[in-house]
Order: structure tokens, then C-alpha cells, then sequence
């Protein structure tokens, strides 16, 4: 098996090094023993270069699904880093975004005894016993957007949940002229990180946008992370609430939906939406004024910095203090106030029809 091939070539090294010492020989550290450090420059997606390896680990990325944009800008960073280091590290999802599809397919990597998983749950919760397992296995599992999750040796978020909630809905708030009524919209109530920016958004309201309010009857609605979906469950409440006025989106399906069903209903400057999004996709929709901002983070980067906590953990280093991954916005990873495995960045960027071509993706 890989890994008892792996453990021996350890043992071996351990006798080598032990026998060196026992005859007296002391070898002062040169660079290339420190730790590995990008050194490359910056690239289009914000990403630095991670050092060339000679490691064969197996390192496999897990998205949601593989057909959604945002998981194929996500490949484009795995990609990446496989070619710049040599590592074997590939991205392999399901064809859908469906819970028990992706539990088996981490089962089948599992079965295959890769070094590690790095994985963007769909469901947290109905993931847990799966990921149990591979750490079971001893194989490293690194989350994104996981935060709830316990059998994982770390979670990265892009940043603070909270601040990225805050943030979107500040970006709400402008368009809305930050007063009149709104409500939230989720992928679905059991994501984790999309139910977190939503809740802080609404607490924040309460304090910073005392005129807004947010809509009683239906203060949180599903997406299921598809298009169609956000625009009619979009195009229902302002239909039954007239009052509604603006929708928080999570989904990067999200806010383009809702701004159908806005320019659908007549409602441009009327009602609003914010949210996450990627550029290309909504450029025409920033710049005709039916959304006037969107938020994200970029994926093809957060692929980078999962795989780059993977191969520390693999390589043994510490996860301590301040936490550099050598790509941008991942740079300076803090601990979460009270936890011990959820890394946040400083990731988050805006889009609207001034910068929405400049990204290049």
C-alpha cells in the first residue's frame, strides 16, 4: 500500500538521519531544508507560484459538483498548482450538486487511500460520517466553506463569515438607499457558510440600517444553487409582498436570478439585490444597472490554499498563530475566535460595472 511504502521510506530516513548523529557528523541547515515558501510571482488570479515538489502525494479536491461555474474557475487554481509544483493534485466532483453523491464519492477516494481531501461540502451535516471515516484512514481532510464541521483537520474560510455578511449587506443597503423592507436568500438552509453570511447580515442590519426591516413571512428563502430557482422564488415574493424591496442573495446563482425576475417585473430601481457572483457571468447585468454590485472571492484561489494547508499538515509543519499559504489573500489565516480548525483569510473583492472586466474570469 502507498502509505506503509511511505511509512518505511520514514523509518528508513529516521535510521539514516540517527546513525548520522551517533557518529558525531553535524550538518548546519541550509534554505533549501526550511520550510517551503512560494516564491513565484503573482499570477492573474491573485495566486503566487508554491515551490516546485518532489513529494508524490495524492492530494484530490472536492467541490460541490464539477459542471458549476464557480467549481470550474476552482479547477483552473488546482490545475495550477499541480503544474507548478509536480504534485499530484487533481479536482474530481459528481455531476450534480447532490449530498449523497458527494459522501460517495469521497468513499470511492477513500477506497483509493489518497493523502488527502479537500472538500466544499453540500451538506455539512449528512458529510460528517464520511469524513470520519477518512480520518480514520489517516488520510488529511481540508474544508472550504465547512465551518460547522468537526471530523476535518481544518476548515479555510475566505474570510469571517460575519464580515463577509456584513459586507454584502452594506452593499444591499446602498442600492436600497438603506431603508424599505428585504429578505435573504440561501442555496439551501443546511449550507452552512451561506446560512452564516445571512445571519450576521440581519443582526448587522439591525444596528447600522435601522430602516430597513427585514420581511417577516418570509425572512429566508432556498435557491437550491440553481438559476431558475432563485428567479422564481424571486419573482413569487415580490409578486405576494409588494412592500419587498430587496433580497440578500449567498449563491452565486442567486443575485443573477433575482435581477431576472426584477427587470421581469418592471422593478429596476425599485427593488434590488446583492450578492455573490462570478464577473464574466454578470457582466451585462452590472452594467445595464439591474445589479449594482456583486461580491466574491476567487475560487481558483481558494483551491490553491486548500491544497497548499494540505501539504503543510502532510509535511508535518505546525498550524499555529498567524498562518501563511502563499497565495494572495491567504497570506495572514487567523484562528476563528473560540475554534481550533477554522482559518479565515481576507479574501473577499467587489464587483460592478466599473471593474466587472478586469478580472478575466
Amino acid at each position: 500500500m502507498k502509505k506503509m511504502r511511505k511509512m518505511l521510506a520514514l523509518i528508513m530516513t529516521a535510521a539514516m538521519v540517527f546513525g548520522l548523529a551517533a557518529c558525531g557528523s553535524k550538518k548546519e541547515e541550509t534554505p533549501a531544508e526550511q520550510p517551503a515558501q512560494s516564491s513565484g510571482e503573482s499570477k492573474e488570479d491573485g495566486g503566487a507560484t508554491p515551490a516546485a515538489s518532489d513529494k508524490d502525494y495524492e492530494i484530490v479536491v472536492v467541490p460541490k459538483d464539477s459542471s458549476n461555474p464557480w467549481f470550474v474557475r476552482m479547477d483552473v487554481g488546482v490545475k495550477e498548482y499541480a503544474s507548478e509544483t509536480g504534485l499530484n493534485v487533481y479536482q474530481k466532483g459528481t455531476d450534480v450538486i447532490d449530498a449523497t453523491k458527494q459522501a460517495q464519492l469521497v468513499q470511492d477516494l477513500i477506497a483509493q487511500d489518497v493523502d488527502a481531501i479537500c472538500v466544499v461540502p453540500v451538506d455539512p451535516e449528512s458529510l460528517e460520517p464520511v469524513l470520519k471515516q477518512a480520518k480514520d484512514a489517516g488520510i488529511v481532510v481540508v474544508a472550504h466553506e465547512g465551518a460547522s464541521l468537526t471530523n476535518v483537520d481544518y476548515d479555510i474560510e475566505a474570510f469571517s463569515n460575519a464580515g463577509y455578511g456584513q459586507f454584502i449587506m452594506d452593499n444591499l443597503a446602498e442600492a436600497m438607499g438603506e431603508e424599505g423592507v428585504y429578505t435573504t436568500m440561501v442555496a439551501d438552509v443546511t449550507n452552512a457558510s451561506h446560512n452564516e453570511w445571512a445571519d450576521a447580515a440581519v443582526e448587522y442590519q439591525k444596528t447600522a440600517y435601522p430602516n430597513m426591516t427585514l420581511l417577516e413571512a418570509q425572512p429566508r428563502v432556498e435557491s437550491h444553487d440553481n438559476g431558475d430557482t432563485a428567479y422564481n422564488v424571486a419573482k413569487e415574493a415580490f409578486k405576494a409582498y409588494p412592500e419587498l424591496k430587496g433580497i440578500m442573495g449567498t449563491s452565486s446563482f442567486d443575485a443573477p436570478g433575482i435581477a431576472r425576475a426584477i427587470d421581469e417585473l418592471g422593478l429596476i430601481d425599485k427593488a434590488f439585490t446583492t450578492g455573490t457572483g462570478m464577473p464574466a457571468d454578470n457582466a451585462e447585468l452590472l452594467k445595464s444597472g439591474v445589479i449594482k454590485s456583486l461580491t466574491l472571492w476567487d475560487p481558483a484561489v481558494a483551491g490553491k490554499a486548500m491544497i497548499s494547508l494540505a501539504v503543510k499538515i502532510l509535511d508535518g509543519e505546525e498550524i499555529s498563530g498567524t498562518v501563511d499559504l502563499g497565495v494572495e489573500g491567504y497570506t495572514a489565516m487567523t484562528f476563528r475566535e473560540g475554534s481550533t480548525t477554522v482559518l479565515e483569510g481576507e479574501g473577499w473583492i467587489v464587483i460592478n460595472a466599473e471593474n466587472v472586466d478586469s478580472f478575466g474570469f
